[in-house]
């Protein structure tokens, strides 16, 4: 709890009044359907949906030093044109603090509009009098408005200042892409509310000793919520992965007990990833449950089946579970990979390196039909594995394919039939 001295604004309001005319039928509304603004990277693409929607608002959060400035200069500068003006403003770093940084990528910056400012009145004075296409806001919580007494990211500052900016966005229809900072929990700092005043968020994960990150779609009203964009970090900025299941699956040579690979689904995009299990004897009175990439309820979970349907005796057993590239996985079509990968390391037998493995896992020990089978085939046809393990009910929604096996199975005992035998 924070005491904090509430003094009414002075500035005028900035609501945008809409027009005084009655209720009318939804058909009956008129629209422009104005084009998205593209973005030079396929990948933020299509997180966005397509582009950035003109007066549309966008929030990208992530860990410090994960790379949010970086993608937001390098975007800005090849969005940056002549017939495209772009302003960035930064109240974290100085104008030379940014140049050096897109001189050490090489970038050409002639086109974009640099400043360094925290004031919010200042900030909207240079939209007004500069019009840019496109605004970038490094960091909303680094902004205040001078009506409020209280400091720079605390609760009412960012409330006022994302309002304000958000406000002059959608009266100017200009494109508006705020970075955010996050809690140690992980959440956007501020207030809720921002996140609700937004028309997109997004989340830059990964972890800062890999090259890898992943950019993730929570909410978008102008496109998919379920889109993922992978990028590399290098000496030359990010740049994008265009086929990142080739990347995810380039250290994996050779089989080994533990090992699988599964397809998952993020959005429209089949992904191919590597499942690792190891399941030792256990040295404490309590066994260890340890998963990387993997909800530790969902394992428990497929724990739990595996003893009850298949009579393997992992409660005496540490088992960790790691999902290879540092990706994270929320979709349960996945389990049936981890049952095989969690009884290869029990049993110590390797499963074929050219296959892939695709179910969700009932309590039953029942193999239940996944979504977007015929997608996750041919991705695995196209990276040149030669079985693929599916549910029996998806049997029917598939098309033979030559010069690959598309076995079905209805039960995880029947699974561990197929694979081992």
């Amino acid at each position: 709890m924070i005491e904090q001295k509430v003094t009414p604004t002075k500035h005028k309001s900035t609501v945008i009044h809409a027009s005084t005319a009655l209720p009318q039928p939804l058909n009956d509304v008129s629209f422009s359907n104005q084009e998205r603004i593209p973005t030079q990277s396929t990948e933020f693409n299509r997180v966005l949906g397509g582009g950035l929607v003109p007066g549309s608002v966008v929030l990208i959060g992530g860990d410090p030093g994960i790379g949010k400035s970086t993608l937001l200069l390098q975007e800005g500068i090849k969005i940056s044109s002549p017939e495209c003006t772009v302003l960035y403003v930064s109240g974290e770093e100085s104008p030379s603090q940014i140049k050096m940084r897109a001189n050490r990528l090489g970038l050409d910056a002639s086109h974009l509009y640099l400043a360094s400012e925290t004031n919010v009145q200042t900030i909207l004075d240079y939209i007004e009098k500069l019009n840019p296409n496109i605004t970038i806001i490094d960091s909303i919580q680094t902004i205040y408005s001078t009506e409020l007494e209280s400091a720079p990211g605390t609760v009412s500052q960012v409330r006022e200042c994302g309002y304000q900016l958000i406000t002059i966005s959608k009266r100017n229809q200009m494109p508006l892409v705020l970075i955010g900072h996050v809690t140690k929990e992980g959440a956007i700092a501020g207030p809720k509310v921002l996140e609700h005043m937004v028309d997109a968020l997004l989340f830059f994960e990964g972890d800062r000793d890999q090259v890898y990150r992943i950019l993730r779609t929570v909410k978008n009203r102008f496109g998919s919520t379920n889109e993922i964009g992978v990028f590399e970090m290098n000496e030359n900025g990010l740049t994008e992965v265009s086929n990142p299941s080739q990347m995810f699956l380039s250290h994996r040579n050779e089989a080994i007990p533990g090992s699988v690979v599964i397809c998952t689904m993020e959005g429209t995009r089949p992904l191919l990833l590597e499942i690792q299990a190891l399941v030792t004897p256990t040295s404490y009175g309590y066994p260890q449950r340890s998963s990387t990439g993997i909800d530790l309820k969902r394992l428990a979970m497929l724990l739990a089946v595996i003893e009850k349907r298949l009579g393997f005796r992992v409660g005496t057993h540490d088992v960790f579970i790691n999902a290879v590239g540092g990706i994270r996985i929320d979709e349960t079509a996945v389990d049936l990979g981890i049952v095989m990968a969690i009884i290869s390391s029990i049993k110590n037998e390797v499963i074929d390196n050219k296959t892939v493995i695709i179910g969700e896992v009932g309590l039953g020990g029942e193999v239940r039909a996944v979504p977007r089978i015929e997608k996750r085939i041919h991705e695995s046809q196209k990276l040149g594995f030669k079985t693929i393990v599916i549910p029996w009910a998806n049997q029917k929604n598939i098309k033979v394919m030559e010069g690959i096996k598309v076995p079905t199975v209805n039960k995880i005992s029947d699974s561990m039939e197929l694979i081992f035998t």
